[in-house]
């Protein structure tokens, strides 16, 4: 026991340092990518629920292939395939080397996979709401975008929250691939520690209690914001 408790201990001796701060990256790229993946998969809605061909066939397009890729495929696309698209941009004017940031590459590849989901969890939220909650902020002299922020989107959050709530839930355990492209996340600072102690089961271990308390940590703020939604309803 004193061995393991050793292994996990902080400082030069052991690896609680190297554990927490992928913990703590972890968390640093989930946060990051929500806000990014709700606002893109809100747009991508909207453009799916328009009339308009010209904006919902690329919606549909965009969803298809987001939603059909695997994730650790889309993230080696966009981290080597956004390297050889900025080195071909930069080498025309300039021979300085470019290199992609594998966490700006985690962040928008897993923004993008979440967007394609979260799109589909929207759309049907906007299809949920009647056409008469429109027209009703017509008839009140508001314009669309006053309707949508005054009307629309506080329905639009009660009904789209259970279905983002899980999509949030895998986006913290898909966070984990991005240690394939040598960010050093939860994953990859528990594969090194593996490696370098020959503990796997320790480690792996500690790896899977981290990130579940970070899922109950976020299922009890999901809670606190399903309460918050829901105040308008109760009597």
């Amino acid at each position: 026991m004193q061995h393991f408790i050793g292994l996990l201990s902080f400082g030069p001796e052991g690896w609680g340092d190297q554990i927490a701060s992928g913990a703590w990256l972890t968390i640093q790229l989930a946060l990051a990518t929500l806000p990014f993946g709700l606002a893109v998969g809100f747009i991508v809605a909207l453009a799916k629920d328009s009339p308009r061909r010209w904006l919902s066939v690329p919606g549909d397009v965009f969803t298809t292939v987001f939603r059909g890729l695997p994730e650790l495929l889309t993230l080696f696309i966009v981290y080597y395939g956004g390297q050889v698209l900025l080195q071909s941009m930069v080498s025309a004017v300039s021979d300085t080397r470019v290199e992609v940031s594998a966490f700006v590459a985690g962040f928008v590849a897993l923004g993008l996979v979440f967007a394609a989901y979260a799109s589909e969890v929207f759309l049907g939220a906007l299809r949920a709401i009647g056409r008469g909650q429109y027209e009703a902020g017509f008839a009140l002299g508001l314009r669309w975008p006053a309707t949508m922020r005054r009307i629309i989107l506080p329905q639009l959050v009660r009904l789209a929250l259970p279905g983002l709530a899980n999509l949030w839930l895998v986006l913290l355990k898909d966070t984990s691939l991005v240690s394939v492209i040598a960010l050093n996340d939860l994953l990859r600072e528990t594969s090194v520690a593996v490696r370098a102690t020959k503990e796997p089961f320790l480690f792996y271990l500690v790896a899977c209690l981290l990130y579940l308390l970070m899922s109950i940590i976020s299922s009890l703020g999901i809670v606190g914001v399903e309460r918050w939604s829901e105040k308008g309803l109760r009597r």
